[in-house]
């Protein structure tokens, strides 16, 4: 089974979000929009626009929000992601969206993890995301989101700060197994894959036009 998931955001990580707003300042130039808190996993957030269906979302761990049951997305309660974070906010994943999300998971060769509904203020959505939270292939695969039924996506909240997505590049060891998990869901096109050298880690750049002329988040 073959299903058309198209690109949805980027998500940067930080032990703080003041670091995180700041880095991706520091990368693009531009500063980030107050996002607000996801009270099931205790995180938070702010966004960056990337055009009228497109973003960036800096996320951490909100130090007021009580701790979760269950482990947090995107790696966050990895002791090695946490370290890696301390060190200096990075791109840790990237979000793929679909009208079906249900769909997409059946689809899939690898385990994406269980559907799961979510809720920041008045947005809605379902995203799925294995149960230990781990980024799946070091973050080169995405987590899998459905918006809700009349939700107005993210992006088409915030300003156009001029920021638009060129190219979103992947270094890992083994190319073929991320094509792999990614072709059932026709998202092979969205990422470029490169083979890391020996000892090299498995990281995720994005190829940003800005005002002040083509950058990198990294």
């Amino acid at each position: 089974m073959t299903l058309q998931m198209e690109f949805d955001h980027l998500v940067v990580a930080a032990d703080t979000l003041e670091r995180g707003i700041d880095h991706v300042e520091r990368c693009l130039g531009v500063r980030c929009t107050a996002g607000g808190r996801h009270p099931k996993l205790g995180t938070h957030n702010a966004l960056l626009g990337l055009g009228e269906d497109r973003y960036i979302e800096v996320i951490a761990i909100d130090p007021e929000a009580q701790t979760p049951t269950t482990p947090r997305w995107f790696g966050l309660d990895d002791p090695g992601v946490q370290a890696a974070l301390r060190e200096q906010p990075r791109l840790l994943t990237w979000v793929a969206r679909g009208p079906d999300l249900d769909t997409a998971v059946a689809a899939c060769v690898h385990d994406p993890g269980r559907p799961r509904p979510m809720q920041r203020d008045d947005l809605h959505w379902r995203i799925a995301f294995p149960d230990d939270g781990a980024l799946i292939e070091g973050g080169l695969v995405p987590p899998l989101i459905e918006w809700g039924q009349g939700v107005r996506h993210p992006a088409q909240r915030l300003p156009d700060a001029g920021l638009r997505l060129r190219a979103l590049h992947g270094v890992h060891p083994d190319p073929n197994r991320v094509q792999e998990r990614l072709a059932p869901l026709s998202l092979n096109d969205a990422l470029a894959l490169e083979t890391g050298g020996a000892g090299e880690a498995t990281r995720l750049q994005a190829e940003i036009e800005t005002p002040g002329g083509l950058r990198w988040l990294d």
